[in-house]
């Protein structure tokens, strides 16, 4: 499924890592879940490119193409546990990566052109686009299911994942009429609602929630509860609410990068 996409890398401060490039037009970053880059996210990222954007899509974990399967996923949190780049249970600061991502939101501005870049996370990446406005270049972020800090207790259910000083810059910036778009199933306990709850609390109508009932996810998917909402628990059929969720991500990204 990566056969249109070029596998470059990108360094930032002495860290490389692979990324997978496809399509022309404004830069759209794609930052896979847990376990990896998937069919399912190369799916998703390959409807991001036919809109008329160029994905890059960076690897931090896994192995890009490989199936999801449980194991395959334990191994990934295994990796993600360990790895110092993660810090999974910080409440009031950002994981070590964004620093790399908002480096790489430079580079793909510069490469690519535009107005601006966006940034779609997922999962244990899903906070990681707020951290990322910290560089102006980026105009639409957008948190699928975002899990980090991973609601171990009552104060991490509500965190984000960003430092005060992230946090201040994304308030900031939605004050002056820039967007975040968020989503969620709304029995993921992974993203709980408190997490949205903080969202709509600091940014106002700065942010746009989409929730979705559990009922409306794949029945066939390998995750044991409705969780990943644009990849594996998305029915890929027109007017299936999952399919009108990922169509409001392509509608949000023109919004905010069309020229």
């Amino acid at each position: 499924m990566l056969e249109r996409y070029r596998a470059t890398s990108f360094t930032h401060e002495g860290e490389t890592k692979p990324v997978y490039t496809r399509g022309s037009g404004p830069a759209v970053i794609v930052i896979h879940e847990i376990p990896g880059i998937t069919p399912e996210v190369i799916r998703f990222a390959d409807w991001v490119a036919d809109a008329g954007f160029r994905v890059y899509m960076p690897l931090l974990l896994g192995e890009a193409g490989r199936p999801l399967t449980p194991l395959y996923v334990a191994k990934s949190i295994a990796q993600l546990c360990i790895r110092r780049e993660f810090h999974i249970l910080a409440s009031n600061r950002s994981s070590p990566v964004t620093g790399w991502l908002r480096a790489l939101a430079r580079h793909a501005h510069e490469e690519a052109g535009g107005k601006g870049v966006g940034a779609i996370g997922m999962c244990f990446s899903g906070n990681f686009a707020l951290s990322m406005m910290m560089e102006p270049a980026l105009m639409a972020p957008v948190l699928s299911q975002p899990s980090m800090p991973f609601p171990a207790g009552a104060a991490r259910r509500a965190a984000l994942h960003v430092s005060p000083e992230e946090l201040a810059c994304v308030k900031a910036r939605c004050a002056k009429g820039d967007k975040v778009l968020g989503l969620r199933f709304k029995g993921d306990p992974m993203c709980p609602p408190e997490k949205f709850a903080s969202l709509r609390r600091e940014l106002g109508d700065g942010f746009e929630g989409i929730e979705l009932d559990d009922d409306t996810a794949n029945p066939d998917s390998p995750a044991p509860k409705p969780h990943s909402v644009l990849t594996v628990d998305l029915i890929d059929r027109d007017g299936e609410p999952t399919k009108e969720a990922a169509k409001r991500v392509i509608s949000f990204l023109r919004e905010r990068l069309a020229t």
